[in-house]
């Protein structure tokens, strides 16, 4: 059935049903749930969409914003309104120190960068004072757009001391590997994690729409003699990634 029949009003429009606009959005999500819609499939115009439903076009635009909103659907300026494609969740364990190609690699996944500043800069504020380095310190940092199987996931920007990463172009798929070679893989992190809404670059990166929910992440990381070995400021899509923490009660020591 095609999606211009399935919108025809005289089997889902009602009077006593609620909100136009509301009837209409969960005439699309049916559609999509009954794969009429399937991930990645443009959707008609909102023109179009009015001409079939006998809706208002301000009707029309609500009922597709509010889908925007869910991350059910996803405007793409020029181009028109897409189904998502969520694809699976990955389900990240905090009880482990690893890599983002180790993570997906224990996934069967293919990982994947796009690299957005790669060398030797002069550090900012934060990234000095994590790594405890003298203000205005050189640092090795590494921006990159982490993806698996072809799927963007997170953004990923590292800093680390010079001496630890003196040459940033040598990290081709894992930063991990390189600092193990060298006897620098850190052994211990804290993580500091926040909720945010994408702003337009981010979201364009990440191929969601402006304002999705994601996460932020600060990792500090440090070697087994206690040095400041890393400082790594992510952003992961939050329709992809569940953190996941085991937690322990501890009797009481009387």
């Amino acid at each position: 059935m095609s999606i211009a029949v399935f919108l025809e009003p005289e089997d889902w429009l009602k009077p006593d049903a609620g909100p136009r606009y509301t009837q209409l959005r969960r005439r699309l999500q049916d559609a999509i749930a009954k794969g009429i819609l399937a991930p990645n499939a443009s959707l008609p115009p909102e023109r179009e969409i009015a001409e079939i439903t006998g809706l208002s076009r301000v009707t029309v635009r609500n009922a597709m914003q509010t889908l925007v909103d869910q991350g059910v659907i996803i405007q793409r300026q020029g181009s028109g309104s897409f189904v998502a494609d969520k694809g699976p969740r990955v389900e990240q364990s905090l009880l482990k120190l690893t890599s983002f190609t180790e993570d997906m690699a224990a996934r069967g996944m293919a990982t994947s960068s796009v690299w957005l500043e790669r060398g030797i800069v002069r550090g900012a504020a934060r990234e000095t004072e994590m790594l405890g380095l003298e203000p205005g310190a050189s640092v090795a940092r590494l921006y990159r757009l982490r993806a698996a199987d072809g799927r963007p996931l997170a953004l990923e920007r590292a800093t680390l001391p010079t001496a630890l990463l003196p040459n940033p172009l040598e990290v081709e798929t894992s930063l991990y590997q390189v600092l193990a070679r060298d006897g620098h893989r850190p052994v211990r992190a804290v993580q500091r994690f926040t909720a945010l809404n994408l702003g337009a670059d981010e979201a364009e990166l990440l191929d969601v729409a402006p304002g999705a929910a994601a996460l932020s992440i600060e990792r500090s990381s440090f070697l087994d003699t206690g040095q400041p070995a890393e400082f790594t400021q992510s952003i992961y899509r939050g329709d992809t990634y569940d953190f996941v923490a085991e937690l322990q009660l501890f009797p009481n020591e009387d």
